[in-house]
């Protein structure tokens, strides 16, 4: 898809861009906010990894696609994941 008709598709449908890219500093506060806290992972690798299963469940639902969202923007580290779908 050209850079011309991913700027129309941003301008005129409606919907929105789904941030999924929490880094380290704000990671710990996604997961409470999702119901996994602190007590639920030890050190930043699990940390990661619980967020990463986060993201996984998100991008991998039925309700996550092209009618409402138009992109997303993402975590390096996700992009260097795998999902399982």
């Amino acid at each position: 898809m050209s850079f011309d008709q991913q700027l129309e598709i941003v301008k005129n449908r409606e919907g929105f861009i789904a941030a999924l890219d929490q880094s380290g500093g704000s990671t710990p506060k996604a997961l409470r906010l999702y119901g996994i806290g602190e007590s639920e992972y030890s050190g930043e690798d699990q940390m990661y990894d619980r967020i990463h299963e986060m993201r996984s469940r998100i991008v991998t639902s039925p309700q996550f696609g092209s009618t409402r969202i138009l992109g997303a923007i993402l975590f390096e580290q996700t992009m260097r994941r795998q999902i399982e779908v």
